[in-house]
């Protein structure tokens, strides 16, 4: 059965963009090291450390579906109409947008809530990795209790405001366990398991 996991850059008070979705700061370890990563869907390659370029390139080849909210669809519009890193995406969404019901497309918009979600892309990942993402479904799905893992690329700032990650979670804590630490330039990455 397909791993279920979630991957933020995150700065040290547990921010993932600033206020107005802006991630430039939080990103700048894509621009500190000497290794070009040619990332899909990204027209430019990515300037990083061996380290960091070594970690990403073993996680993000074990993608076989994405699983994201209707925010982040359309802060990102809609990933310029191509699915990242070319697997199927799921769209957790009350109402799918119209411009796309009746397009070809790698988005399958999903009414039914987070968990069928989830089970879609499940089936399409093949056994792969099922990516959680955008903030309110990672939220959804460790409520829950559907993730397994958790990637945090922390990087050295203090926001001081922003888009948490880890709110809303309810009053039980979440155990985790610690499997990997990774130190990169400009960025330390961090895996951790969701103790069930």
């Amino acid at each position: 059965m397909s791993k279920i996991t979630t991957q933020f850059t995150m700065s040290l008070d547990g921010f993932i963009a600033e206020p107005n979705d802006d991630v430039g700061r939080l990103f700048r370890w894509y621009a500190s090291g000497d290794t070009e990563f040619q990332v899909p869907g990204v027209s430019r390659p990515f300037r990083i450390s061996r380290a960091s370029a070594d970690y990403l390139s073993r996680a993000w080849s074990n993608f076989g579906a994405i699983v994201t909210g209707r925010r982040d669809f359309d802060v990102s519009n809609a990933y310029g109409g191509q699915s990242p890193f070319g697997v199927p995406m799921f769209i957790v969404t009350h109402q799918p947008p119209a411009e796309w019901l009746n397009k070809e497309s790698p988005f399958t918009f999903v009414t039914e809530g987070v968990e069928r979600a989830v089970e879609l892309a499940r089936q399409a990942a093949a056994g792969k990795e099922v990516a959680i993402s955008g903030t309110t479904i990672v939220q959804q799905c460790l409520r829950v209790g559907l993730i397994d893992e958790i990637y945090i690329d922390l990087a050295p700032i203090l926001l001081g405001v922003g888009i948490r990650l880890f709110e809303h979670l309810g009053a039980e804590p979440i155990d985790l366990e610690n499997i990997g630490l990774i130190q990169g330039t400009g960025v330390t990455h961090l895996r951790f398991r969701v103790v069930k």
